[in-house]
């Protein structure tokens, strides 16, 4: 391999010389001329940068070089509903008009802000990005070191420094899916796609740097890589630009070793492509470096899901077996868009599962983790077929002679390719649904009994028939007529509500979740399944089940949610209405509810106070943001752990808004039947007359139950401990409330004070009188430390009581309602 020392120590020099000219807040060459520390993204002081979509930014600093513009500020879509702070790079045109913009690097991809939120720089914390709402969404978490200001330098790199113009945070530390010339990277950093074009989410494809070099992969269960090691095996050069990896101090360091004020950058597409592209009178691609290390048909996407490439061309594999056929393409028209199982497969029917052969056909990732080693084609063939998650087998000989092999086992499935004349012999299968054996067959009659009942058969037969018919058309024409009153109904209501999400049709949502064949759990209105749309993107599909209540629970949930968006309310991303079915379509939660963290054993310990902290704090700016930023007040009616999401990072999202009421902004209090989960259900809802703060009193109950690590009613307890609230009472009178923190967490025993302020601040929600419990705006204020709690509490907490009749007499008994056990819930997977 041939290092570049030479031009990598240029490349090391132009940075640090470039970040040691700095300078205030306020750059020579601005856009706007603000000597403030606080900018809005204020849509009057925007323009549009791209008259495609209709995007424009409001920017804050820029820097111009010979060849590039570069700027930092505020990109938001069209109408203003989802921006960006980040950094732009555009070709230089001399009279500081930005055009043709492209990002380079965003600090919130994955939770836009709107319009009119506020970027400040604080002297005593670095940058914080804060929304409309008063939610803070992103900081550079510099907190407690003193900043002197921050500025753009000539490549594009936005920096933080103090009064000696040393470096506090760098924006190139934390890349997006864009290198620009110079920049470097090193290894524990990444680069991750987009999901399109327009949409700056985190995609599915990962640009991963490690000491042993750079890998790409996509985003499934496993991992699975496409390109590995690259830049150790296969360096490359080309005329204007040089990639390669070397050791440097004893550390890995990747740069595109380019001219350096050249109008270039480097990105990781939405398909898996690493390109470089060049300013010459438009963005056109200069290079797609993955190319020197795989072709076409190595992208595992490039055909879609279930589908073969080879000599340029995509098409479904030959899988017709006694004239049946398992595979049909998507859309005839665009192969590319890959092909779906005729008959998706299900779990419920996995006595009928079988695999397809595919001779000379392989899984496209190269480098494919093998589970099972040395082991031979039929034991493989059963791991899958025994195995609901797998869709796919492939299994890898040892040898040309040799039976035995490697066997990867696929929950995933994405592009195949042609493998003829491969070294390496492979045999892969696909896992189908035989849907000719799951037609039950008529029972059998004798032909001599057959012929001697033939004349009473055909006699009642005909006669009951004309009877039941008559029956049976009644009741359709009395079914038909109520529920088109239903649908008509349910349809002018949808229509009504303002900035709907996607409708999806109820065969769609069928091949998305495979058929509805993973089950990530089930509640009181229905079942959950994983499902993954056409782009990859993951879901979670709520399929209620029932009448009347389905229909309140559907139509109460769409109308609290289809129209707002929260980076702490999990988005409701689309919904079908179609005919008997109604279905609930939302992001994917990766790590599940609440209640699997802290209610059971093993996943205690991964959550520490500061991850407990922030939970708490996420779940109030979400109510907090129900209550009072809607166009209508939400009341959720049902907070508990089962009803807090957490994503990928463990960052809570507030779920389930089947039982929500809607209020409008002038009613202070509303009459209601009860509704929630025993255990969370404030005092007042024996009165029927609530407000928001039955929410508070729910959130007190949740911050308790963190805290402790224990559910409100925990039957394992001695008796005098099992209620939690109870327990929590005495602890407060006998100022013994540092022996309730969670005894299995270590890292919480070492924040025991800590946690018993947050316990406080539970109290403060817990407090019978509703009047006295705060705002969940206030709440937040008191996380962010705006204000002070109350500390003038009430700790003789009450409950609501309702009357029971005892089974088999004629007597009533109170029972606690307040504390009883919660209802049960499975919904504790990702989702």
């Amino acid at each position: 391999m041939v290092v570049n020392y030479s031009v990598t120590l240029i490349m090391l020099s132009l940075l640090i010389l470039s970040s040691q000219h700095l300078i205030s807040c306020q750059p020579p060459e601005a856009f706007i001329t603000n000597s403030s520390t606080s900018w809005i993204n204020s849509r009057a002081h925007s323009y549009v940068v791209n008259s495609t979509d209709g995007a424009t930014l409001t920017p804050i600093l820029s820097r111009e070089g010979n060849e590039t513009l570069l700027v930092c500020g505020f990109l938001c879509d069209y109408n203003g509903t989802a921006c960006v702070f980040g950094v732009l790079i555009s070709p230089n045109t001399f009279d500081s008009y930005l055009s043709f913009p492209r990002l380079v690097w965003s600090a919130n991809r994955n939770n836009p802000v709107r319009a009119n939120a506020t970027l400040q720089l604080r002297q005593d914390g670095g940058l914080f990005l804060i929304d409309l709402d008063g939610t803070l969404i992103w900081s550079t978490s510099t907190s407690g070191k003193v900043v002197a200001g921050f500025n753009l330098t000539v490549m594009g790199n936005l920096v933080l420094f103090d009064k000696s113009n040393d470096i506090i945070w760098q924006s190139f530390d934390h890349p997006t899916d864009t290198l620009v010339p110079g920049q470097l990277m090193v290894p524990g950093q990444k680069l991750i796609s987009r999901i399109s074009a327009t949409d700056w989410n985190e995609g599915m494809f990962t640009l991963d740097f490690k000491s042993s070099g750079l890998s790409a992969y996509i985003e499934s269960n496993p991992h699975q890589l496409y390109v590995s090691r690259l830049g150790v095996e296969k360096p490359f050069q080309f005329p204007g630009l040089s990639f390669s990896l070397k050791d440097y101090d004893s550390r890995g360091m990747l740069t595109i070793s380019i001219a350096f004020l050249n109008a270039r950058f480097m990105r990781l597409g939405v398909d898996g492509h690493l390109r470089v592209y060049h300013w010459r009178g438009s963005w056109s691609e200069e290079a797609d470096l993955f190319t020197y290390y795989i072709d076409e048909c190595g992208y595992p996407t490039v055909c879609g899901t279930y589908s073969v490439c080879g000599n340029g061309q995509c098409s479904c594999p030959q899988t017709a077996v006694d004239q049946t056929n398992f595979l049909q393409q998507i859309n005839y028209r665009h192969p590319n868009q890959g092909c779906v199982l005729v008959t998706p497969i299900t779990c419920e029917h996995s006595q009928y599962h079988i695999l397809i052969e595919l001779k000379d056909i392989a899984y496209i990732p190269l480098y494919l983790q093998y589970g099972t080693n040395k082991t031979d084609l039929e034991n493989c063939k059963r791991s899958c077929l025994s195995n609901c998650s797998c869709k796919a087998a492939q299994f890898q000989f040892s040898g040309p002679n040799n039976t035995m092999g490697d066997c990867a086992l696929l929950n995933d499935v994405f592009s195949f390719t042609n493998n003829d004349g491969a070294s390496d012999k492979t045999t892969l299968f696909i896992k189908v649904q035989n849907s000719s054996n799951l037609q039950a067959s008529p029972p059998l009659i004798s032909t001599e009994k057959k012929s001697k009942r033939v004349p009473t058969i055909v006699g009642s037969t005909i006669g009951a028939s004309f009877g039941l018919l008559f029956i049976v058309l009644t009741g359709f024409a009395y079914i038909f007529r109520g529920r088109k009153g239903l649908d008509e109904g349910e349809e002018e209501f949808l229509d009504q509500i303002p900035g709907m999400p996607t409708r999806f049709s109820y065969e769609e949502l069928t091949v998305m979740t495979e058929n509805f064949s993973e089950k990530l759990g089930e509640g009181g209105f229905g079942s959950v399944f994983e499902g993954t749309m056409s782009d990859g993107t993951k879901i979670a599909v709520k399929h209620l089940q029932g009448v009347g209540n389905v229909k309140k629970s559907f139509l109460a949930e769409v109308a609290a949610i289809g129209s707002i968006q929260h980076v702490n309310l999990v988005k409701l991303v689309g919904f079908c209405a179609e005919k008997s079915h109604r279905l609930l379509v939302y992001e994917y939660m990766a790590n599940g509810s609440l209640d699997r963290w802290i209610f059971h054993g093993t996943w205690e310990n991964s959550l520490t106070w500061d991850v407990r902290k922030k939970i708490i704090s996420d779940v109030a700016k979400g109510l907090a943001y129900l209550h009072e930023d809607c166009n209508n007040k939400i009341i959720h009616l049902d907070i508990k752990p089962q009803n807090i999401l957490l994503d990928h990072d463990l960052n809570a999202k507030v779920s389930d808004f089947g039982l929500s009421k809607l209020v409008g902004k002038d009613e202070s209090k509303i009459v209601t039947a009860m509704r929630g989960t025993p255990g969370y259900l404030a005092p007042e809802w024996l009165n029927e007359v609530i407000t928001e703060k039955v929410d508070v009193y729910s959130f007190g109950v949740v911050i308790l139950e963190i805290i402790c690590g224990r559910k409100n009613l925990d039957r394992h307890q001695d008796e005098d401990d099992m209620h939690l609230l109870s327990l929590f009472m005495i602890k407060a009178v006998e100022t013994q409330l540092l022996e309730m923190v969670d005894k299995n967490s270590e890292d919480m025993q070492l924040h025991r004070k800590e946690a018993v302020e947050m316990m406080k601040i539970a109290a403060w929600c817990l407090q019978s009188d509703y009047i006295k419990r705060p705002s969940m705006s206030l709440v937040v204020k008191v996380f962010q430390g705006l204000v002070t709690a109350e500390t003038d509490l009430d700790y003789s907490f009450t409950f609501p009581t309702m009357t029971r009749r005892v089974p088999g007499t004629n007597q009533e008994r109170e029972s606690v309602v307040g504390i009883s056990l919660p209802l049960p819930s499975l919904l504790s997977g990702p989702r």
